[in-house]
C-alpha cells in the first residue's frame, strides 16, 4: 500500500525511535532524527510531515529548541507535535504546550491507544489546513475583485481627465515608497504591510470625484477663477458621495482608506486645506502621504494649464511652502526617498 503521509520521530534513544517506528510504519512513512538539530534541518527541508513525535530531553538542541524554531518559521501551525515524555518536569511540559505542542506521549508506549490519538489529530489538522487553504484562496479572489473594482472606478476618471490615467499609476508607486518609509522611520505611524497594500490600492481613487467636475473647468487650459476653483474643490466631497454608494462591493479596509484619502488629500498641516480644514495629525497619515505624492506628481507632470517642472524645482516649491504646508516628518521621508521617487517618473 502506498503511504503518502510521513511522521518525523525525534529521540536521542534509538530503542524509543524503533518502538515508535514499529507502531506507525504500516500507515506512515517514517523519518528519524536523533537530536533536535537534525529535526530542525529536516523540518526546514523539502519533505512535508504529517506529525512530529518529539522527545524533550536531547543533546545539542532539546525539544523546546525545536518547538521554538517551529514557532519562528510558522510550521507549528500546520504540523501537530506530540511530546515524548517519561519523567520530565511539569514546567518543561507546560513550556512545550505554550509553544504549541498538541499532546503528550508517555512511556511506556501503548500502541493501539497511541495510534488512535495520533491518527485523529493528523486528520483534524488536515481538515484545518485544507480549510485555511480554501479561505486563503477566497481572500485572494476577493483581493483581485477589490483591485478590479478600484481600477474600474479609476478608469472613469480617464474618460474625463487625460492626465489621470498615468497619474494614478504614479501615485500608487509614490504612495508605496512614502508609506513604507514613514512606517519604518516613525513608530507612531507604523502600519503592517497588509495595511500599506490597502492604502496603495486606495490611493488610486483619490481623484474619483473629478468625474463630477464640468469639462470646461476640469480641462481649462488657463487659471481657474475663484468660482471655478470652488467647484473644483468639491471633487473631494463628490468623490466620497460616489464611494458611499458602493461600500458593499469593496473590502471594508480599502473602502475606509479610499473614503478618507478622497476627502482629505487636499487638507494641509496648518489647517488651511479643504474641505474640512483639518490640522496636524487630525489628518490621517495615509491622506498626508497621498497629498505629498499628489502635489509632487502634479508639479512634475504636463497638465493642460502648465508645463512640467523639473524634480528639483518641484521639491523646492514643496519645501518652500508654495503648495501649502505639509507634515515635517512626511517631508523628511520624502526627501530621504527622493532617488526612488524620481525613478517612478522615469518609468
Amino acid at each position: 500500500m502506498k503511504k503518502d503521509k510521513t511522521i518525523l520521530i525525534v529521540d536521542d534513544v534509538e530503542i524509543n525511535r524503533a518502538i515508535l517506528a514499529a507502531i506507525f510504519c504500516e500507515e506512515y512513512n517514517i523519518v528519524e532524527a536523533e537530536n533536535g538539530q537534525q529535526a530542525i534541518e529536516l523540518l526546514d527541508g523539502e519533505q512535508s510531515f504529517s506529525a512530529v513525535l518529539l522527545d524533550l530531553l536531547m543533546p545539542e538542541v532539546n525539544g523546546i529548541g525545536v518547538l521554538e524554531e517551529m514557532n519562528r518559521n510558522g510550521s507549528i501551525r500546520t504540523i501537530p507535535v506530540f511530546l515524548i515524555t517519561a519523567a520530565e518536569s511539569q514546567e518543561m511540559l507546560l513550556e512545550g504546550y505554550n509553544l504549541g505542542a498538541i499532546d503528550v506521549i508517555t512511556k511506556p508506549f501503548l500502541s493501539q491507544f497511541l495510534k488512535c490519538r495520533v491518527n485523529n489529530v493528523i486528520e483534524l489538522y488536515e481538515h484545518r489546513n485544507e480549510l485555511e487553504k480554501i479561505v486563503a484562496e477566497q481572500v485572494e479572489r476577493l483581493n483581485h475583485l477589490n483591485q478590479s473594482v478600484v481600477e474600474t472606478l479609476a478608469t472613469l476618471i480617464e474618460f474625463r481627465d487625460c492626465e489621470s490615467g498615468e497619474h494614478v499609476k504614479r501615485i500608487c508607486g509614490l504612495t508605496r515608497i512614502l508609506m513604507k518609509e514613514v512606517s519604518k522611520t516613525y513608530p507612531e505611524y507604523y502600519l503592517p504591510k497588509e495595511e500599506i497594500d490597502k492604502i496603495v490600492t486606495s490611493s488610486i481613487l483619490h481623484d474619483i470625484g473629478k468625474i463630477a467636475v464640468p469639462d470646461n473647468i476640469l480641462n481649462k487650459p488657463g487659471k481657474l477663477t475663484a468660482e471655478e476653483f470652488e467647484i473644483m474643490k468639491q471633487h473631494t466631497v463628490r468623490g466620497c458621495e460616489l464611494l458611499s454608494n458602493i461600500p458593499d462591493i469593496m473590502d471594508a479596509g480599502i473602502y475606509n482608506y479610499s473614503y478618507d484619502i478622497c476627502r482629505h488629500h487636499h487638507e494641509r498641516w496648518d489647517g488651511r486645506g479643504y474641505p474640512d480644514g483639518l490640522k496636524g495629525d487630525d489628518i490621517s497619515i495615509w491622506a498626508q502621504v497621498v497629498s505629498v505624492a499628489d502635489v509632487y506628481d502634479a508639479l512634475t507632470s504636463v497638465r493642460v494649464y502648465k508645463k512640467a517642472f523639473s524634480s528639483e524645482k518641484a521639491v523646492d516649491m514643496i519645501f518652500n511652502g508654495e503648495c501649502g504646508v505639509f507634515n515635517p516628518k512626511v517631508l523628511y521621508v520624502f526627501k530621504k526617498s527622493l532617488d526612488k521617487i524620481q525613478e517612478i517618473h522615469k518609468l
